[in-house]
């Protein structure tokens, strides 16, 4: 059995191009960032040239219970608009085909922040205050940690972002 540190990087360098892959097929000009680009995974481009954009890719495999993506606190600062998240679920099962939703870095920003904001707010479980790390999550319910509060992002909210490549798509004039 391969270790969890190769595991991991294997899972992230299959999503980064299944991405490539996603995005080559619908007619725009991908390519990896260089390794050590600080915000972005891949670097997108119209055939023409006239608009650009970055992605970064999160990967998971479809393990752990709450169904998110590991980010840090430098998610919550990091928004343009011609950024964009791919958040890739490749399931359990190695026969699905991956859940991807296209997600922009305004809204990961928005809800990394609130919903770290919140869970510090809230007591652990013995009744004590939260320390504060430097990890967030980004789900795709966060009903757990916004309690009994209105939840701004309820199950299903990412549902709007999956194989949302049109908003990457802009007309080639």
């Amino acid at each position: 059995m391969a270790d969890a540190k190769l595991t991991t990087s294997l899972t992230g360098a299959a999503g980064e191009h299944y991405v490539m892959s996603c995005l080559l097929r619908h007619g725009l000009i991908a390519a990896l960032a260089p390794d050590g680009a600080p915000n972005l995974d891949i670097v997108v481009s119209t055939t023409n040239g006239r608009y650009q954009c970055g992605i970064q890719v999160k990967t998971r495999r479809g393990v752990g219970g709450d169904r998110g993506w590991h980010m840090s606190q430098k998610h919550e600062t990091i928004s343009s608009p011609s950024l964009f998240y791919c958040f890739v679920d490749f399931q359990s099962d190695i026969g699905t085909k991956p859940l991807t939703y296209v997600v922009p870095s305004q809204v990961v920003a928005n809800a990394v922040t609130r919903s770290h904001a919140t869970w510090l707010s809230h007591p652990g479980a013995k009744g004590q205050q939260r320390k504060d790390s430097n990890m967030r999550r980004f789900l795709p319910d966060y009903a757990k940690i916004f309690l009994a509060e209105s939840n701004p992002y309820p199950e299903g909210w990412l549902r709007q972002y999956e194989d949302h490549w049109a908003q990457l798509v802009f007309s080639e004039e």
